[in-house]
C-alpha cells in the first residue's frame, strides 16, 4: 500500500511539472504572437488555455483524493497541500499567457508593441519560458537550492519591467498614450507570471523543509 501511495504522490508531482511545461509553451507562443502580430498563434494560445484549467482540476482532484483516503501527515501532507496551491499558481500563469495572446489578437493586424520596447518583451518572454522549465525540474527533483535560484530570474524580469517605464518616460517617446497603456499592462503580465513561478519554487522549499521562504 505504501508503494502505491508514493506512486500517487509521484503522479501528482508529474502533473504539476507537466502544467509548468504547458504554461511555458503558452507564454512562448503568446510572446511570439505579440512580437510578430501572429493571429494564428494567438488564437492557438487562447483555444488551448482550457487544457491548463483541466490540468489544475486533475491535480486538485488527485490531491483531495489523497487527503480523503490516505490522511497524509508531516511531509506527505505538505506535499499534498503545496500541490493544491502550486496548481493554482500555474493556472494563473496560464491565464497571464492568455492575456498576452488576447492583446495580440485585439490589435491585429497592427503590432501591439512599439519598436523601442520590443527587445524588452522578447527578453522577458525568454526568461519566463526558462523559469517554467526550471520550475518543472524543481518540482520533479525537489532540489531546494534550484528552487531558491528561481528568485534571481524573477529579479531579471523585475529589472526589465522597470526599464519599460524609463523608455516610456523619455522625451522622445512618440507612440502615444494607448501604446503606453498596452506596454504597462503587458509588462505587468510578465512580471506576475514570473512571480507565480517563484511561488511554485517556494512551495517546493516548504514541502522539503517545512518552512516557507519569506524572500
Amino acid at each position: 500500500m505504501r508503494e502505491v501511495y508514493q506512486e500517487q504522490l509521484g503522479d501528482l508531482a508529474e502533473e504539476l511539472a507537466s502544467m509548468s511545461t504547458m504554461v511555458g509553451t503558452a507564454m512562448e507562443r503568446a510572446t511570439k504572437a505579440l512580437l510578430e502580430a501572429d493571429l494564428t498563434l494567438a488564437e492557438q494560445v487562447i483555444e488551448e488555455d482550457v487544457h491548463v484549467d483541466e490540468a489544475r482540476a486533475r491535480a486538485e482532484e488527485q490531491a483531495f483524493g489523497l487527503l480523503a483516503l490516505q490522511a497524509p501527515v508531516a511531509g506527505d501532507l505538505r506535499t499534498v497541500i503545496s500541490t493544491i496551491h502550486a496548481a493554482e499558481d500555474l493556472e494563473r500563469m496560464g491565464d497571464l499567457a492568455l492575456h498576452v495572446a488576447k492583446a495580440a489578437r485585439r490589435r491585429h493586424p497592427q503590432p501591439v508593441l512599439p519598436e523601442p520596447v520590443q527587445d524588452y518583451f522578447a527578453e522577458m518572454g525568454r526568461v519566463a519560458v526558462d523559469l517554467c522549465a526550471r520550475a518543472a525540474a524543481v518540482i520533479r527533483s525537489r532540489d531546494i537550492e534550484a528552487a531558491r535560484d528561481l528568485e534571481a530570474a524573477d529579479d531579471a524580469v523585475d529589472d526589465l519591467h522597470r526599464h519599460l517605464f524609463t523608455v516610456m518616460m523619455r522625451p522622445d517617446w512618440s507612440h502615444g498614450v494607448a501604446a503606453a497603456v498596452d506596454v504597462t499592462l503587458l509588462g505587468r503580465f510578465y512580471e506576475r507570471f514570473a512571480d507565480h513561478a517563484v511561488a511554485v519554487g517556494r512551495r517546493v522549499v516548504f514541502t522539503v523543509t517545512g518552512s516557507m521562504p519569506t524572500s
